[in-house]
This record gives structure tokens, C-alpha cells and sequence, in this order.
């Protein structure tokens, strides 16, 4: 015990937050519950990595002894593995253990790559079903002819696999995320591949200033329109777009131009399908999932992991690790981790939280204990897979509820997170736009959403991501500029008040957000040059159509369109943060919050940030405090012409600072900042 009867093993977390003390105990034991389960890997297995090495011996091997098939499915009582390679007969029966495993050593080269596999289950009842066995890496969609809707499994095994020569990079203290979607990323109305984008869009990213991306819907999915979110094949990445040797190229070119790649992980639901899914698999539901209601998501219409299995944990842990072995990902943003957290999956007024530590902590709280204790071994094992490759890896919650110690990390008692997504921004951006004009926008309550974040737990900031450009929601740029979207955006035609305000407070809302709202930034592709559509995937709705389901990319290569000039203002602000590296430093101050003016002033990364709200009115002399005496110079202006502004403060003026106290800072400078505008200074050398 430590001091206040506080225990060691979550000394750290209450260090950070004192508020945490009555709730010591609890998360002693929440804690106490996932080191239980390394010490249980440890003897059983040798550690968590051994148990997340599941993947090199489940599903499909071949090596110089044969090829090599094994099953988990404890209900059977029979297992034949069957495909083209046999005619599809009952020939190949497999062997079962004392675990519920069933497996089998074929001669190799018995198996063609690329032909069809699937494992044939004989249930206690007699019955006999055919399933894709659950680790295949590999699925493709029926050909249209059979007229079937359940993908095929295939056996993954060319003859010269992708090799990897670049190194990974190790990842920048400042995280700029481009959030894509591959099928997504042509401005054709049709599914975008792999190489498309690793030719197309990567060079793209990189010329933009961001250092990260984060792949969508790469996990398999029988169900296009799903996003990525109904996963039927864990281990399978998206035939939809190339092969798995086209995605390790991606991904390798990504580390060549100094880019992590992140997996957008799928672990808090699964599909419900059974042919071509887990549910089901051996003919029981609670093999993967809970059985009966609690088994069941109440919006997703999907099924819900049981994370207090072994066999679960190493199915999941081994996902993990897999996707970190094989295809070289730099780590994972978890969706859904509201959902797994809870037991009421953030679902009706369980969902409504008041920040109250007794919603989270209390032992009686309904927090789901078996998927806490899930992610806080996720993240132990993406840790020490990380110190074996001597680099670091990301992971970020997508958290809504405000989960205290979930960006905490596993040593100070917290569930491990390296961030948690600042998910109140959006809504914040998208609430001011539908509901006030700007001219009524309250300063203070801005400043206080962006910046009221737990102490010691990093956030990554987003004005939008995709949610916000599905249709049904709409965003930055449809709400503030849908009226003239498709009228007014060319050059030739004049510069409207609706366009006028569109771009200027679509720059303004970014940058606020990127320097203030938290340690990483996260945008969601085509969104930084206002993409002019919402994303809807071809559906029974739509009547099957791609038009939506694509990003314009055209666009901004289009000289004679105004959407050039919010990419480019995307760009120099990226590239403004790569040299000062705001995300990652803790300087900041806000000096003035001016309400009648509309003018907020703070200093991040030795830069003082000057933003004028107003609608109208531009202020010449304008005092700004700033701390540190000097000559300062602008180094991104809103305004400029090469952003679509005014142009109406030269680039090649200077401040010199007076040595009088403003604002509580030391010096103020004097600036001429015009309306809709924000000007950011650094000191000239």
C-alpha cells in the first residue's frame, strides 16, 4: 500500500487525478483481474505473445512437413476439411482433441493456392454443416452465377509473398491521422483497390503533412454497406480491393514515406451471419458470444464477444498480433469501446453520461468487467509486441462515455490506451452550425469543449471524421455552404457571402480544433478540401449505387474550383505543425477570450494564435498579449489569397513587441486582424 491506503498498483492513476482516491480499490481489482490472466497465460502457455501466436498454428500452415489445418470448435463431435482440392467429399477427417480442437497434417502442395476450403462440422444432433473456418486469411465473394450470398473461404498460399523493405517509422510525438477508406478513395463510381490507393492517395497524404493513416473497413465483411462494421472474417483483409499482397505493398510504400499505418480494429461486435461468419460456428451460440439477449448488440443487429473465454482471448489476441506480424500495421484505433464497456452498451439512458465517477468506478457501476480486462490485455500485448520490435505502437479508444484511466496506462493502473478520440468536438461543431448563427457563438464555451479533457490522457482532436459525412448526417462544409455548394464554388462565378463565410469558417474550425482541442488530430479523407457529397454505399435504397460512395479527389486538381484553396490551407497547416509540433507540447496559454469582439488569442508551440469570430468587423491595432519579447512574424494567415481569402494583411509584415503587461503575458504586440480570420505568429529568427 502506498500512502492514503492507496494501492501500489494504481498509484499512478490517482497521482494524476486525486479524484480517483475513493475508487482505489476498485481499480485495484480491475487491474488485478487482467494480471490475473498474464500469470494464467504465463503458465499455461508462456506469456500473452505465445497465447497471441495462436494464428501461426490455427487455420491454415504450410511448411516443409505439409500443410497444416486446426479448428476450434468444442461442440462437434466430427470434422472433415473439404474444397476443390478433394471434390468437396468426405475424405480429409480431422482429428479432435481434449480442448475442442480438431486438426490435420495434409502432403504439400495438396492444396492449390487460391482454391476454395471449407471445414464441415458433424453437430451431437447428426446434422452436418459447412463453415469458412474462422482464421482463413483469405475470402472471396460468390461468382455471380451461383447466385449465393456467402463469401468463400480460399486457401492463401503464393508461391512469392510480398516482401517488405522498408522499415516501419517510428511514430511522431504529434499524431496527424488521415482517417480512408480504400474502396472509397477514386472519384469513380465504383470500389477503389489497393493499388490504386497506394499509388493515388498515399502520395496524396504525404504532400498533405499527414503522418499517420487509418485504414477502414479492412477486416472482412460480407456486407459492403456495413462500412466494415458487420466483420465475418477476422482474419481475412478485404478481397474487395486486391489481395493480401497488395495490401502488405500499401503499407510497406506508407513506411517508406514515413507513415504509420493504423487498423481501424473491429473487436466489439461481430457479424451475425452464419454461413460466412462465426456465429454459430459449431453449432452452439455461445461459442465466440454470449448466449441468449446478452449475446445480442440492441441497435447493431450483431453479435457481442464473450471476453471472459480463453479461446475468445486468444482468438482476439491473436487478431491482434497478426495484424501486427504479417501486414506490419503500427497499431489500432478500437472501435466501438463505449459499446464493450458497458453493459448496457451506451444504449438508451444507460448511454447518457454525466461525468460523474460513480458511473464508471463504483463497484456496482455498470461497467462490463470480462471487456475491460479484454482491452487492457489488448493493449498489454500491443506494448510488448512493440518492445520486441523496438518501436512503439499506437492505440486509441473510441470512447464517448468519458471512461476515466482509459488513456492511463497499464503500469499506473489505467486500461492502456495511447488516446482516446475527443468525440464532443464534433458534435459541439455540428450543434453551432445547425442551431446559432456565428455571430451568436459563445467564445467560452468553445475554448471549454475543446480544452476540457482529463489531465495526463491524451485525446485526438477531430472537427469531423466519417460519421459526420454519411448520409443522413452532413458535414463542416454542407452545413455551412449546401445552399451553393454546386452553384458557387467556381472561380468564374462570384465570391457570395454563403461561400465567403463557407471557406473562411471551415478554416478557422479546423485549426481551432487541431491546436487546441487535443494531442493528435484526426481528419476523415476528402473532408479537408470540403468534400461537396455525403457518403452512402450502394444499398437496396440507393438501388446499388456507387455515385456516393467514392471521394472526388478531381476536385481540388481542378484550378478553376474554390476547393483547392481549403487543401492547400489543410496542407500548410499540417506542414505548420510538423515544424513547431503544437499537438505534442503543453505551453499553452490563452491570454483572451473577447466576447463582444469575437476575438480569442492563445500561445501553443512557441506560436501566438490570434482568431477573429467576427462576422463583420476587422480591428486594426489590435493588442494581443504574448510572453516572450521580439519580433514576430505570420506563418499561416486564414486570409491569405493562395487560401481563397482577401488577402488584406501583407505576408511581409512584422510585430515588434512593447514591453507592457497584456492579458497577464509580459509584451503585446499590435495587429491589423480582419473579420473570419486568423492570423498565427511565430518568432522571426
Amino acid at each position: 500500500m502506498s500512502e492514503n491506503n492507496v494501492p501500489e498498483s494504481v498509484a499512478g492513476a490517482i497521482r494524476d487525478d486525486p479524484w480517483l482516491t475513493p475508487f482505489a480499490h476498485e481499480l485495484a481489482r480491475r487491474r488485478h483481474a487482467a494480471d490475473e490472466w498474464l500469470k494464467t497465460f504465463e503458465q499455461n502457455e508462456g506469456g500473452i505473445l505465445s497465447v497471441a501466436d495462436g494464428y501461426k498454428t490455427y487455420g491454415f500452415h504450410e511448411d516443409g512437413t505439409g500443410v497444416h489445418y486446426k479448428e476450434w470448435a468444442p461442440n462437434a463431435t466430427q470434422a472433415f476439411l473439404v474444397g476443390d482440392f478433394n471434390d468437396w467429399q468426405f475424405d480429409k477427417e480431422m482429428q479432435k482433441d481434449d480442448f475442442g480442437n480438431f486438426s490435420i497434417t495434409l502432403p504439400k502442395g495438396s492444396i492449390p493456392h487460391d482454391s476454395r476450403v471449407k471445414i464441415v462440422l458433424t453437430l451431437p444432433s447428426g446434422e452436418r454443416v459447412y463453415r469458412l473456418p474462422a482464421w482463413i486469411t483469405r475470402c472471396t465473394p460468390p461468382p455471380k452465377e451461383t447466385k449465393s450470398v456467402s463469401y468463400e473461404a480460399r486457401f492463401w498460399n503464393p508461391e512469392h509473398p510480398y516482401q517488405f523493405v522498408n522499415q516501419r517509422p517510428y511514430p511522431s510525438e504529434s499524431l496527424r491521422i488521415y482517417e480512408a477508406h480504400v474502396g472509397i478513395s477514386t472519384p469513380e463510381p465504383r470500389i477503389g483497390t489497393y493499388k490504386e490507393f497506394t499509388q493515388n492517395v498515399l502520395p496524396r497524404v504525404k504532400d498533405l503533412g499527414y503522418n499517420a493513416i487509418q485504414l477502414m473497413a479492412i477486416m472482412e465483411h460480407a456486407y459492403y454497406a456495413s462500412f466494415g462494421y458487420q466483420v465475418t472474417s477476422f482474419f481475412a483483409a478485404s478481397s474487395r480491393y486486391g489481395t493480401p499482397e497488395d495490401l502488405k505493398e500499401l503499407i510497406d510504400t506508407a513506411h517508406g514515406l514515413g507513415i504509420v499505418v493504423l487498423l481501424d480494429v473491429v473487436h466489439s461486435h461481430a457479424s451475425k451471419n452464419v454461413d460466412d461468419g462465426l456465429n454459430n460456428f459449431d453449432g452452439t451460440e455461445w461459442q465466440y458470444f454470449h448466449s441468449g439477449g446478452k449475446g445480442d448488440h440492441p441497435l447493431w443487429d450483431s453479435k457481442l464477444f464473450n471476453y471472459g473465454k480463453y479461446e475468445v482471448l486468444r482468438f482476439l489476441l491473436s487478431n491482434l498480433k497478426f495484424y501486427l506480424d504479417v501486414y506490419k500495421f503500427d497499431g489500432f484505433r478500437f472501435d466501438g469501446v463505449t459499446s464493450m464497456l458497458y453493459l448496457h452498451h451506451g444504449v438508451g439512458a444507460g448511454g447518457a453520461f454525466s461525468g460523474d465517477y460513480n458511473e464508471y468506478l463504483h463497484e456496482n457501476s455498470p461497467v462490463d468487467k470480462e471487456a475491460l480486462t479484454y482491452l487492457m490485455l489488448a493493449n498489454d500485448l500491443i506494448t510488448k509486441v512493440a518492445e520486441k520490435e523496438g518501436t512503439k505502437f499506437i492505440s486509441i479508444a473510441e470512447d464517448v462515455s468519458g471512461m476515466p484511466t482509459l488513456g492511463v496506462t497499464r503500469k499506473d493502473g489505467g486500461v492502456g490506451f495511447d488516446y482516446r478520440l475527443a468525440m464532443a468536438l464534433p458534435d459541439m461543431w455540428i450543434k453551432l452550425l445547425k442551431e446559432s448563427k456565428d455571430e451568436d457563438w459563445d467564445l467560452n464555451k468553445i475554448v471549454h469543449t475543446l480544452t476540457n479533457r482529463r489531465y495526463a490522457e491524451r485525446a485526438i482532436a477531430y472537427a469531423e471524421s466519417h460519421d459526420q459525412a454519411l448520409v443522413g448526417d452532413k458535414t463542416l462544409a454542407f452545413w455551412l455552404m449546401d445552399a451553393e455548394m454546386y452553384t458557387n464554388m467556381s472561380v468564374l462565378s462570384p465570391l457570395t457571402p454563403v461561400i465567403d463565410r463557407g471557406l473562411a469558417l471551415h478554416k478557422i474550425i479546423r485549426l481551432l480544433t487541431h491546436s487546441l482541442g487535443g494531442e493528435g488530430y484526426l481528419n476523415f479523407e476528402g473532408n479537408e478540401f470540403g468534400h461537396p457529397e455525403w457518403l452512402d454505399f450502394p444499398n437496396i435504397n440507393n438501388g446499388d449505387s456507387y455515385h456516393y460512395a467514392r471521394r472526388q479527389f478531381n476536385l481540388i486538381e481542378d484550378d478553376l474550383l474554390r476547393y483547392k484553396f481549403l487543401y492547400r490551407f489543410d496542407r500548410a497547416m499540417q506542414h505548420l505543425e510538423a515544424k513547431y509540433g503544437w499537438l505534442h507540447k503543453k505551453d499553452q496559454y490563452i491570454s483572451l477570450k473577447n466576447e463582444s469582439d469575437k476575438v480569442l488569442v492563445y500561445e501553443k508551440g512557441g506560436l501566438l494564435f490570434i482568431y477573429n469570430f467576427h462576422h463583420s468587423n476587422s480591428y486594426t491595432d489590435y493588442r494581443c498579449g504574448v510572453e516572450v519579447a521580439g519580433k514576430y512574424k505570420i506563418v499561416l494567415n486564414s486570409d491569405d489569397e493562395e487560401f481563397g481569402g482577401h488577402a488584406r494583411v501583407s505576408p511581409d509584415q512584422e510585430f515588434f513587441t512593447t514591453d507592457l503587461e497584456w492579458n497577464n503575458r509580459k509584451n503585446f504586440i499590435q495587429v491589423y486582424i480582419p473579420n473570419r480570420t486568423v492570423l498565427v505568429l511565430a518568432l522571426a529568427d
